[in-house]
């Protein structure tokens, strides 16, 4: 009878037990016992997580930063929660495809997003996304996070910032800084630098940090904020100088270059990040399950050493603290826009 049962659903039970009322007293507490157990069953079974594979969306194309972290952390939550977690690249537009992608996914912990600050804080102020950056992703926890260097070329007659400013200052609109595009992190947090330093330089905009840097060190563009990885082998072969970092601590990597906040702008801060989120609505018992899986996971010597040899400091944040930190970015990164007077298109 159990199997039969089953197989015919709750409604099925309801009928017999109705049928017995007038029968059988014994009877009917058994139905009603087996009725209360088929009615919990799909809520058992939806507070099982994970009970099959899970998704990890990234906004770029495979081997950068974000899919290496991504697939670093999706191994690590395979191996901890004894569930697949499978990386699917969907780069395009900045990664805005992706963010869209995640955002109309279903709130059921099986789709997350390993975005960068970009595709949250700074894509939504410079075009009209479909989506918003605070209101429909949950925060699980930022993996890492890396600030920007203020490099300069060999040449250039500077070693601190004080002496980079009084340079430019001498020299309004008349030296340029590299970034990898209009929009990129760098030539906005740039721009946010130079406002409020009250200085004026020319922005020369490439596809990509790569080939800015690879000018930079050929001494066609004087200066620019670089990605760390990026900057230190060109630091430690002499080629480029290295100022101040954009975060607010010293970077670990580069103790000995301070950071532009102790150098006279107390409070600046600009650095990027990389974080794990759900689409909004998503159970907060999920959420808290996979915040501290990257907690855990950061907190591992091998793991750490992988991120610092990317250039990245490790976190593993709570979802509380990765909320607060978006909100603090979206209004940055506005401001920022506003500086450079990009047009959301």
């Amino acid at each position: 009878m159990y199997h039969e049962l089953r197989k015919r659903g709750t409604s099925a039970v309801r009928t017999m037990t109705m049928w017995h009322v007038a029968r059988s007293g014994p009877v009917i507490a058994v139905l009603a016992a087996l009725a209360a157990i088929f009615a919990a069953l799909p809520r058992a079974s939806a507070e099982t997580y994970p009970s099959r594979a899970v998704t990890i969306v990234v906004p770029y194309a495979a081997g950068g930063n974000t899919d290496n972290i991504a697939r670093l952390i999706a191994q690590r939550l395979s191996e901890k929660l004894g569930r697949p977690f499978v990386v699917e690249d969907r780069p395009g537009a900045a990664g805005a495809m992706a963010a869209e992608f995640v955002a109309r996914a279903p709130a059921d912990g099986y789709t997350l997003f390993m975005s960068s600050l970009a595709q949250i804080a700074i894509v939504p102020a410079v075009s009209k996304a479909r989506y918003d950056g605070l209101r429909d992703f949950a925060p699980i926890s930022i993996v890492g996070t890396n600030p920007f260097v203020l490099a300069v070329n060999k040449d250039m007659p500077v070693s601190t910032l004080a002496e980079f400013i009084a340079y430019v200052r001498a020299r309004p609109r008349q030296v340029a800084y590299a970034s990898g595009g209009a929009g990129s992190q760098n030539h906005l947090a740039m721009a946010l630098f130079l406002k409020r330093a009250g200085i004026e330089m020319v922005h020369v905009g490439y596809k990509g940090n790569a080939p800015a840097i690879a000018d930079l060190v050929a001494g066609h563009v004087p200066a620019m904020l670089s990605t760390p990885s990026d900057a230190l082998p060109h630091a430690a072969s002499g080629a480029i100088r290295l100022i101040a970092v954009t975060g607010e601590q010293r970077s670990p990597q580069m103790p000995n270059v301070p950071t532009i906040a102790e150098s006279g702008f107390p409070g600046f801060k600009a650095v990027t990040w990389n974080g794990l989120l759900a689409p909004a609505g998503t159970p907060t018992s999920v959420i808290e399950l996979l915040a501290r899986q990257v907690a855990e996971a950061v907190m591992d010597e091998t793991i750490a050493a992988r991120l610092a040899s990317w250039g990245i400091d490790p976190l593993g944040d709570s979802a509380a603290h990765f909320a607060a930190t978006i909100a603090g970015d979206v209004a940055l990164w506005r401001e920022a826009v506003a500086v450079t007077g990009l047009k959301a298109e």
